[in-house]
């Protein structure tokens, strides 16, 4: 193979090709899409001819630096401390694993730095990883100002559709549209999380064809658990150039003789479908993550904080327990305030010892009292947080992020412990241990409920040389990565004040997310349908609670927020120590279908059937096996919007399209009996006789006839 053949990498079912640019010193996307889209000229060629801007400034680049590409926006920036900026390298080899892994390597002699571009495909998906090593192999430092993962190029007719998960706290994920025909669009977070305005993930189309359908659908999401930048450049010519990667606290990172510097992955996903194709895509991507883990039942928990608060005590969360048991819990967990000087949020945080004054008997003959009722025992901590208060706080005041002879800002009456320090990280490796270690404690929810402010490091050497962002993120990575291999047994809970640090890097080393602190019915349902766009179903802890709307605040049924709560992985947050009996019946009745269905819901292949913002709404999970005559569809459905006004006055039911069965098979439905054709359920839809006593339904379809001719794409 020579130098300026095209390299193609091959997932189940897409190609990535990539080539160099003839006489020039970058490469260039030559095909992404479909088996087969690489034969053929590239629809990114461009003529080489260019007026008032670079060659390399109009290229498709796969990664190029400021240099070369000085105007229409470089995925590197780099020189040397005190001189001008800019990279000019060459070609220098590259590295190939059939087609399944590549890596392109070029350096700049003067500047002494070596850029490789690396790709690798994820067996059994549609996702290509990419990332970026930068290695310093001169006698003098580098200053890294931009230093992307990678960069993707999409070709679009004239305007290119940007899907993006927006929100805030309370209101996260969701799903926001725009359309960018030239500029540029940028999303970022320098909250050192994710954070919860923008999920480090986009999806990009071509705005000339649907956002759901046939329409091939591209996206990225980026792999890092701190502050974030996506840059989307609409260019001259028919494209859309996205740049991904890590943005560092100190604005830049300095790189010594002989280090090498990883980027985050980038991991870049292709569906022909649409975005619910690319969603099926990301979940799958998802389950791979989870590895062997992907196999233990998520269990149905019930979390005491929503009926408590701080207010635990161990008779208290007794009853509590009890009752969870009854209505078919298998899990207790005792959220904040168990604790030693945690009676609100004003202290205790640091000081991780279970307060004998709440547990009288003991904590350990309390967790021994809450398994007796069949529950296994879980427990909430937030081991980056300190309060001023505390004993930790008094004894290490350095462990904490601050500017010297600056203030610090509280928030939620609480700051934050530098993580990326090697004492930090090993005290709370330490404190976990022995919790884990002397309690039977089998699942452990760990919440962030504060940002980092005042990032500071007194002490830390040179402030120029400190990389905070990516110390704190190695530091939670090296903690989350002692307890999956010494806590194997221990389920993890990543939370974040809700879903303020949810990205690939968590997701791959916990078992459940925490979406969001807000479980109001509607407003839960809207978060949701934008989680599962980016995420999958198995990684989405949802509660059954008593709170009242905060953006909408249309009363609902227990049923709504159970079937609402079945969509994921099931909780329960509600005083049901004030549920009556009827209700606890009823609750009873859901937990125990959704232990039916949990394995479809967890591990079956999503179709989203409207958005929450239509009257009627749904959301499709099909068996991955068996195929054929016993497969079973299950479908959550939910009327968001006014009834039509039976019975008063004539009125059909309410229907959603189903959608990839196959037509010729016949689906029955498990709870009615009724037998449906898969081209009835495809062409008119399931039915739903909503009213006001009945807004939410869950429907299980099982096949009843074997294999047909195969159903047309949806």
């Amino acid at each position: 193979m020579t130098p300026r053949e095209p390299w193609s990498l091959r997932t189940a079912n897409t190609v990535y090709a990539v080539t160099l640019a003839p006489g020039e010193g970058w490469a260039e996307l030559a095909a992404w899409g479909p088996h087969g889209a690489e034969q053929g000229p590239s629809p990114l060629d461009w003529s080489r001819r260019t007026h008032f801007i670079t060659p390399a400034d109009a290229a498709p680049a796969e990664y190029i630096p400021y240099g070369p590409r000085p105007f229409t926006g470089a995925d590197l920036v780099a020189g040397r401390p005190g001189e001008e900026r800019g990279v000019w390298w060459r070609f220098t080899g590259a590295t190939v694993d059939g087609e399944h892994a590549l890596r392109l390597a070029f350096t700049d002699d003067t500047l002494g730095l070596t850029t490789t571009l690396c790709y690798e495909t994820v067996p059994g998906t549609d996702v290509i990883l990419r990332w970026t090593e930068l290695s310093c192999a001169g006698d003098t430092e580098l200053r890294l100002e931009r230093f992307d993962s990678a960069a993707v190029n999409i070709p679009v007719a004239d305007t290119a559709r940007l899907t993006y998960l927006s929100g805030q706290w309370s209101q996260e994920f969701r799903r926001t549209q725009l359309e960018l025909t030239r500029g540029r669009f940028e999303l970022a977070s320098t909250q050192a999380v994710p954070g919860h305005a923008y999920a480090p993930w986009l999806a990009v189309q071509d705005a000339a064809g649907p956002a759901y359908g046939a329409t091939p659908t591209y996206g990225i999401a980026l792999e890092w658990s701190g502050g974030w930048r996506i840059t989307a450049d609409a260019e001259p010519g028919g494209a859309l150039r996205v740049r991904a990667g890590r943005l560092p606290h100190e604005s830049a990172v300095h790189l010594a003789p002989g280090a090498t510097l990883t980027t985050p992955r980038l991991a870049c996903a292709f569906s022909p479908d649409g975005l619910e194709g690319l969603a099926r895509v990301w979940h799958r991507y998802e389950r791979r993550l989870s590895g062997d883990r992907l196999h233990r039942p998520r269990p149905v928990l019930y979390n005491s904080w929503e009926a408590t608060g701080f207010d635990v005590e161990a008779a208290g969360q007794l009853a509590l327990a009890r009752v969870a048991a009854d209505i078919g819990a298998e899990l207790f967990v005792v959220d904040d305030g168990w604790f030693t000087g945690r009676n609100d949020d004003t202290g205790g945080l640091g000081d991780w010892y279970p307060d004998p004054a709440k547990f009288p008997v003991g904590f350990d003959r309390f967790i021994s009292q809450v398994r007796e009722t069949g529950l296994d025992f879980g427990l909430w901590v937030e081991p980056e947080a300190v309060s001023p208060g505390s004993a930790l706080h008094a004894e290490h005041p350095e462990w904490i992020y601050r500017v010297e002879g600056r203030p610090v800002t509280l928030v939620r009456n609480q700051l934050l412990l530098d993580l990326g320090r090697t004492d930090v990280q090993d005290f709370v490796i330490a404190t976990l241990d022995r919790l884990l270690g002397t309690y039977a404690i089998s699942y452990l929810k760990w919440d962030m409920n504060r940002p980092p402010t005042e990032r500071g490091r007194p002490g830390g050497g040179p402030v120029e040389s400190q990389d905070l962002d990516a110390a704190h993120v190695a530091g939670y990575l090296r903690v989350l990565d002692h307890l999956r291999a010494a806590h194997p047994h221990v389920t993890v809970e990543g939370c974040a004040g809700g879903g303020g640090r949810i990205d690939h890097a968590t997701l791959a080393r916990t078992d459940v997310l925490w979406p969001s602190d807000n479980t109001a019915p509607l407003d839960r349902l809207t978060i949701q349908y934008g989680y599962l766009h980016a995420h999958a179903p198995h990684t989405m802890s949802s509660w059954v609670t008593d709170a009242p709307g905060v953006f909408d605040p249309r009363p609902r049924s227990l049923a709504f927020r159970f079937v609402s709560s079945m969509s994921g992985v099931l909780g329960v947050g509600a005083d049901i120590l004030k549920w009556t009996d009827e209700q606890r019946a009823e609750a009873a009745r859901w937990i125990a279908r959704y232990k039916e269905i949990r394995d479809i819901v967890h591990h079956g292949e999503i179709r989203l059937l409207n958005s929450p913002a239509e009257p009627t709404c749904g959301v499709q999970y099909d068996e991955a096996a068996p195929e054929g005559a016993g497969a079973r569809t299950v479908v959550t459905a939910w009327n968001t919007g006014p009834l039509d006004g039976a019975p008063l006055v004539p009125g059909r039911p309410a229907r959603l399209r189903l959608r990839g069965l196959d037509p010729v098979a016949r689906y029955r439905d498990e709870d009615s009996g009724t037998v449906y054709g898969g081209g009835y359920l495809l062409h008119y839809g399931l039915p739903f006789r909503w009213s006001a006593d009945h807004d939410a339904e869950l429907v299980v379809l099982t096949r009843l006839d074997p294999a047909g001719p195969p159903a047309e794409a949806s």
